[in-house]
């Protein structure tokens, strides 16, 4: 690097925004994630040593995995190289491991390549860098906020140590806040700003784990306010309101935090609590879901886990989700909650769901069946003459309306798919089975 690169760089290092210029070096600068970075885990350890092997770091935005691939950066003697597979191809890819292919014959060295949003690469890119990490060209640390299991190749993955990154506490946060403010050579320390408590507080809570956030929102506070009578700028609750408005919302409707928040809610429905069903419902609506997306979650809920101890509920959903659908947003999460509500209040019942998943696997072994005779079609010329229809029993001319008859095919006789439960309205419809059963036996 000549004397104007490295001028450059400084400048640009100098104008990078707050949460940039604030990203830990070593590892002692980092707060938060002690499950993975502690002093007795692995990655510390490995860190440490200069041993690291393939790792992907997942989880969600501001929580630390390209600062982790810094720290990593600085402490390692191997060569380093990072891309963004949001901008990067495969003539990239090919520099890098070129390069890293001359590193490691020339002077032994292994070369680190860190690839952030390792998930926007397509199976054909990562398939590309199996060979060269699998004979150890490459070291690969990967970062995505995408579920690895989801997104990323089984053959990587099986060569990679995963690590998931959590949100972090409002504690690390604070820390970080106070630390941006302070720092005279890479935080706000030279404008001479100030922070009240509460301040910090309500930052750190708004961020929802992202220190990014919390750091571009202090950024903002100092940047905007005006000096006070002593001289310093007072970055006060009420500026800390302004500069973070609104609460992260973690929520990608095509990602994994919305199979695991949609997983929540219907658990919460089938485990009747509506508290948790309607707080998940408010989440997903204030991220932005499809009210018709969460009516179609409630009807299949309604059904497969309520069925028939309490019939009333599929009703309820299938009118909830019609009217929402008429009415829209905001008033769609009135009627939502209502019909959330009445599924986790209602009682349980899977018969039905397993009554039909029996019944397909009976189908799937067995094959098509032959019908009885008795009860196929025999409302056509000629259906007479094959036995169609012979012998079958009118049940409306019986006694209860109802006669015993065999109804599955002969192979299955005996067989039950549907077997009501002692819950809600299922408890009346075992007792009538049972007395048609018992009066027709007698």
């Amino acid at each position: 690097m000549d004397l104007f690169e490295y001028m450059r760089s400084a400048r640009q290092e100098k104008e990078a925004p707050l949460a940039a210029r604030m990203r830990p070096r070593t590892l002692d600068e980092v707060v938060g994630q002690e499950h993975i970075i502690g002093k007795d885990r692995l990655l510390y350890r490995a860190i440490m040593a200069d041993r690291l092997s393939s790792v992907i770091f997942y989880g969600p935005p501001g929580t630390g995995k390209t600062t982790l691939a810094r720290v990593i950066a600085n402490t390692t003697s191997a060569e380093f190289a990072q891309i963004n597979a949001t901008e990067a191809g495969k003539k990239d890819m090919e520099e890098v491991v070129k390069r890293a292919g001359e590193v490691q014959g020339m002077y032994g060295k292994r070369t680190i390549l860190f690839i952030d949003e390792i998930h926007r690469f397509h199976k054909g890119q990562q398939d590309y860098l199996l060979p060269f990490v699998e004979d150890g060209t490459l070291i690969l640390i990967g970062a995505t906020t995408e579920n690895p299991y989801f997104e990323v190749n089984g053959a990587l993955l099986s060569r990679s140590v995963i690590f998931e990154l959590k949100p972090l506490p409002s504690d690390a946060v604070k820390e970080l806040i106070r630390r941006a403010v302070s720092d005279r050579e890479r935080g706000m320390g030279s404008y001479d700003a100030v922070i009240d408590e509460d301040a910090v507080d309500f930052l750190a809570e708004m961020s929802d784990g992202d220190a990014r956030h919390a750091l571009n929102a202090v950024e903002l506070g100092v940047m905007t306010t005006q000096r006070g009578a002593d001289g310093k700028i007072h970055i006060t609750l009420e500026t800390a309101r302004e500069c973070i408005q609104k609460r992260v919302l973690r929520y990608d409707r095509t990602g994994d935090n919305h199979y695991d928040t949609i997983s929540a809610f219907i658990k919460s429905m089938r485990g009747s609590d509506p508290d948790a069903a309607v707080y998940y419902l408010a989440r997903m609506l204030c991220a932005g879901e499809e009210p018709a997306y969460l009516a179609r979650r409630i009807m299949i809920c309604a059904a497969e886990d309520v069925g028939n101890a309490d019939p009333n509920a599929l009703v309820v959903a299938t009118n909830a989700s019609l009217a929402a659908e008429r009415i829209g947003m905001p008033e769609a999460q009135i009627i939502l909650a209502q019909a959330a509500a009445y599924v986790a209040c209602a009682p349980k019942s899977n018969a039905s769901c397993s009554a039909i998943m029996e019944a397909v696997a009976a189908v799937e072994e067995t094959g098509n069946l032959p019908i009885p005779p008795h009860l196929q079609d025999a409302h056509y010329a000629g259906a007479s003459k094959l036995g169609h229809g012979a012998g079958y029993k009118y049940a409306h001319d019986y006694p209860g309306h109802y006669v015993k008859q065999q109804y599955l095919p002969y192979e299955l006789s005996g067989r039950e798919f549907y077997r009501p439960t002692g819950n809600g309205y299922e408890e009346k419809i075992r007792e009538h089975m049972k007395r048609l059963r018992e009066n027709s036996d007698g």
